[in-house]
């Protein structure tokens, strides 16, 4: 498995948390807050999927690249996330529609079972750590440029 196909699955198991996240915490925080505890919920896990995907989506390019282009990606992924995270804040700081509470623990639920997520999908992966090497008694593969 390459590691643009455990990104991938990491993503996809990312919206089906979210969309467990939502419709239990939307249920619960109705039950609890009213309408506006399901609004935050949503809000909060929808704010979760995006920062989710920021970051799958910057490994899946910044794989391709070398070491130095790899960090420069990941790292402006995690300044954008940084930035929007406090400008959707401050935006929704005075909105008479948000309950802190539910906004807060769907939050907290979607990014903590994000990064299990995370680190199950990447211990299960099975990358190996080098390529092209050959051990004693293999024959070394054919190379494209061999075959022509």
């Amino acid at each position: 498995m390459n590691a643009s196909k455990i990104f991938r699955r990491a993503l996809v198991l990312s919206l089906v948390l979210a969309a467990a996240i939502a419709v239990v915490g939307g249920v619960i925080a109705g039950l609890v807050v009213g309408q506006d505890g399901v609004l935050s919920v949503l809000v909060g896990t929808a704010m979760a999927v995006v920062f989710a995907g920021i970051t799958v989506v910057s490994l899946i390019a910044a794989v391709k690249y070398d070491i130095t282009v790899f960090f420069g990606i990941i790292m402006g992924a995690w300044l954008v996330k940084a930035v929007l995270f406090i400008v959707v804040l401050v935006l929704l700081r005075d909105a008479a529609f948000i309950h802190d509470w539910s906004l807060f623990l769907s939050i907290v639920a979607a990014v903590v079972g994000t990064l299990v997520i995370d680190a199950v999908v990447v211990a299960k992966g099975r990358i190996g750590y080098v390529s092209d090497v050959v051990l004693p008694g293999e024959q070394p593969a054919a190379k494209a440029d061999d075959q022509a």
